[in-house]
């Protein structure tokens, strides 16, 4: 069974460009790590301070072991430091999903 994690971002909106920056990191590092990204997606119109991550799993055994490569590749732990540096993600939630068939 494959496992979506769903990511909520709560954001500085001022920094919107900063997080932008991030996402788009991610789109090499994910793949790379063992995670298939769905995408990032950020505000267009509306709330301006809340931003989303969907990124799949073949199950909860291979996020771990995703967590645990991401942990050790550089440019992850690069991205990482980029925004604890920056401040832009204020908080952040995770919400493990399974995909239900009808």
């Amino acid at each position: 069974m494959s496992v979506t994690v769903f990511i909520r971002y709560q954001l500085d909106p001022f920094k919107r460009a900063q997080f932008a920056e991030y996402s788009k990191r991610w789109l090499t590092i994910i793949p790379k790590c063992g995670g298939d990204l769905i995408g990032y997606f950020m505000p267009h119109e509306g709330t301006n301070n809340i931003a989303f991550a969907l990124i799949t799993f073949e199950s909860l055994a291979a996020y771990e072991a995703y967590r645990a490569r991401l942990r050790q590749d550089a440019d992850g732990m690069a991205n990482f430091h980029f925004a604890e540096e920056n401040k832009f993600i204020l908080a952040e939630e995770r919400t493990f999903l399974r995909k239900v068939v009808l």
